[in-house]
């Protein structure tokens, strides 16, 4: 059987769960990379992705949203001229108690309640309002910057909205988005 679906675990609706003492085996992170393009460099504008509601995002949508806006910058912009960086990391633990379904099972399956279940993936919890990514850039670059954050807002489970952390308010004017 493959992965359920990312609306399974979208909500909080359980406390986060961290502790490693009782898992055995943890998955590894989706996630390769947290800091991309140019990390050392100075950029006047950044722009950030928050998400709007609280809610937990799976490492793989993560990593997903991730590749989305990365490859849109390296080949528009190029690696030197911008800095992506994901500002969530994936610390809960998702468990799930599985049953058995299919022809073999007669009748529906109860299970016992509020079982332990064995892990099956990370997940980001999120507050409203929580940057989720952002890039660094120059002026020049900011139309790109946000067309690659529009590109990854898709692959996350909560309604997104791009906004300027740090740009210069006459191009701000001059865009119009006022201040």
């Amino acid at each position: 059987m493959g992965k359920r679906p990312g609306q399974c675990y979208r909500e909080c609706d359980r406390p986060p769960y961290t502790r490693k003492r009782y898992i055995h085996r943890r998955p590894a992170s989706k996630i390769t990379s947290f800091d991309m393009g140019n990390t050392g460099g100075d950029f006047k504008a950044k722009l950030s992705l928050i998400g709007l509601e609280r809610c937990q995002i799976r490492h793989q949508a993560l990593e997903a949203a991730r590749v989305a806006s990365n490859r849109y910058m390296v080949r528009n912009v190029g690696r030197q001229n911008y800095h992506l960086r994901i500002r969530v990391k994936p610390y809960h633990y998702l468990r799930e108690n599985k049953m058995i379904t299919g022809a073999g099972a007669d009748r529906i399956q109860d299970g016992m309640r509020l079982a332990f279940g064995k892990v099956i993936g990370l997940a980001a919890r999120i507050k409203p309002r929580q940057p989720i990514i952002s890039i660094s850039c120059d002026n020049s670059f900011i139309k790109k910057a946000r067309n690659a954050l529009r590109r990854a807002a898709p692959k996350l489970p909560t309604p997104c909205k791009i906004v300027f952390d740090k740009v210069d308010a006459k191009l701000k004017k001059s865009m119009g988005y006022g201040l």
